[in-house]
């Protein structure tokens, strides 16, 4: 009885609740006037047309009956007049009591009283015993796949939602939500903002500074992650109390950047493990193309090790048959001096003087051109919309305005002998056209592409990119990097560096005894046996306690793990 005595005050506090409640109240009126009307009018006939004689609530009894279809057939009428008014009554209630009544029952107080009724179910406060968890200001597609990374971490997590009917989804879909206002300090203490892990703060620079000033009273020492659109934004957010700031924009034209060749072609390093480097080098244009592993000589020469193949993004442990196609991205693991000795053996030819092309004039196409030219990277930019020509001014060596699918402008831009293109445009369907047609423009191009959703990777790769990242990709490893307190790895969509603690199960087995590649398709490349010592991948190397496998996979294949 309390609990539904809530629900109803629930209702009643809704303004558009309380309007349905009135016009239903005023539909229910008019069904009894109505009844009243007939019964009255049931009396007038039988007594001066049908003469007969009967109580007022024979009369309501009778029109009941008939409205509602019933129709015992007791009490009837014999003449035309009579069955005509029967006739009058019973359209009136099919319509009336069968339609138009049950349909504004449920539509103005059966539905929103049910709605009501799932609202209150919602969580107001985080459950008692949750602590080291994260949480997260919004749901948005960062927070979606954010949520799917923490699950294979094993990292509980609360999601804040304002709008309660939008918390109600969630909740029904399974996900961990409180409801209540982003800049309560109630609301953040019901989340146990002070027994929390990380804070991350994803809604727009304005309400980012609001919450974090408000988590703050509640959390001083929590750290803060906060993504922002504006890099303008950043000094005001780590005023606000962040510890990190993520312009994910500009963030993400430095790491498409970075895949682009500068000066004399090299590896690119990507990640540090203490004192080994993970670096890529795409096979394309150089002397290991067309070679097996074994026959690179590479491990005896230089004494990197080759960990993995990625090719059309999708990375596989190095075996020494393996063959080096063109479009392989080879990923070795060493220190710096051994990446230095190896870029020296390659003897590949210098690309200074060349210009990359840039495709998008757009926030990410300007971090591109900022980056490479800090790189002495010379650029050329093609950009549609000359109203933005102000912001490109002293940007690139050369600004040339024009669609980019024009082939005219593509020449003019120099694309037929640049060494790279970077597709910087915010749709989909553009960059995977734009990738053919440079492909087939220039056959050796190195092709370096944005992605907006996952479901087109795989044909973005097929059009002709050799390296693709997504804005929710980069988002997702930056902020799992902060909450493992780890360097950010980025390696391109789908895939990331794990690092987990050696399982008791595979203590004192080698690598290949574990067998975890072929059980779970992860990708060990090295094993970290101490703080500060951490060992490339061999076969015969020995798992021991209170070590850590540092891995290449993807979040499925580390579910897989831990179910083994």
């Amino acid at each position: 009885m309390k609990f539904l005595t809530t629900q109803f005050a629930y209702l009643l506090r809704e303004s558009s609740a309380r309007r349905n409640l009135k016009l239903l109240g005023k539909l229910i009126l008019l069904m009894m006037a109505m009844i009243a009307v007939w019964a009255v009018l049931f009396h007038i006939i039988m007594a001066r047309v049908e003469g007969q004689e009967h109580t007022w609530f024979t009369g309501v009894y009778w029109t009941l009956t008939v409205m509602t279809t019933l129709g015992f057939g007791d009490i009837t009428f014999h003449t035309d007049t009579g069955r005509l008014f029967s006739s009058m009554v019973l359209i009136s209630g099919v319509v009336f009591m069968l339609m138009v009544m049950p349909f504004t029952f449920i539509r103005f107080f059966y539905a929103p009283w049910i709605d009501a009724q799932v609202r209150l179910r919602v969580p107001r406060k985080a459950r008692e015993e949750i602590k080291d968890h994260v949480i997260l200001a919004q749901y948005d597609v960062i927070a979606r796949n954010f949520i799917t990374e923490l699950k294979s971490l094993g990292v509980p997590y609360v999601l804040l939602e304002s709008d309660p009917k939008r918390a109600t989804d969630l909740h029904t879909d399974g996900l961990s939500v409180v409801t209540g206002d982003f800049d309560s300090r109630e609301t953040l203490k019901a989340m146990r903002a002070s027994q929390s892990r990380m804070l991350v703060a994803n809604l727009d620079d304005a309400s980012n500074s609001n919450l974090i000033l408000t988590f703050r009273e509640l959390a001083k020492t929590v750290p803060v992650v906060a993504l922002v659109e504006e890099r303008d934004s950043i000094d005001v957010l780590e005023l606000s109390g962040a510890d990190h700031v993520i312009p994910l924009k500009h963030r993400l034209g430095q790491q498409l950047a970075s895949r682009v060749p500068a000066g004399r072609a090299s590896t690119i390093v990507v990640g540090r493990f203490h004192q080994l480097l993970l670096a890529e080098l795409a096979v394309h244009d150089t002397p290991l193309s067309g070679q097996r592993i074994r026959d690179t000589r590479i491990r005896e020469q230089t004494g990197l090790n080759i960990v993995a193949l990625q090719e059309a993004g999708r990375f596989s442990p190095a075996q020494p048959d393996m063959v080096l196609s063109p479009k392989t991205v080879v990923a070795l693991l060493g220190t710096q001096e051994q990446l230095d000795s190896f870029d020296a053996r390659l003897e590949l030819h210098s690309r200074q003087g060349e210009s990359t092309v840039v495709l998008g004039g757009g926030k990410v196409g300007r971090a591109v051109c900022r980056e490479l030219r800090g790189r002495g990277v010379r650029v050329q930019l093609v950009e549609k919309d000359e109203t933005l020509a102000p912001r490109l001014r002293n940007i690139a060596d050369g600004v040339h305005f024009g669609d980019a699918a024009d082939r005219d402008v593509l020449m003019a831009s120099g694309l037929s002998e640049a060494p790279a293109v970077v597709l910087t445009t915010n749709d989909d369907a553009i960059n995977i056209y734009l990738s053919i047609y440079c492909r087939r423009l220039n056959p050796k191009l190195r092709i370096v592409s944005r992605i907006t959703h996952a479901r087109n990777v795989d044909s973005i790769y097929r059009a002709g990119a050799d390296f693709v990242l997504s804005s929710s990709t980069l988002a997702v490893q930056s902020l799992t990097a902060a909450l493992l307190e780890r360097e950010l790895v980025i390696l391109g969509v789908g895939a990331t560096v794990i690092e987990i603690a050696v399982p008791e199960g595979l203590t004192g087995r080698s690598l290949a005894e574990s067998r975890i590649g072929e059980r779970t398709g992860l990708n060990v490349i090295a094993v970290q046996s101490s703080m500060s010592e951490v060992t490339a991948a061999r076969p015969d190397l020995v798992l021991q306690e209170g070590s850590r496998l540092i891995m290449i996979g993807t979040a499925d294949q580390l579910g897989k793990f831990r179910d083994l």
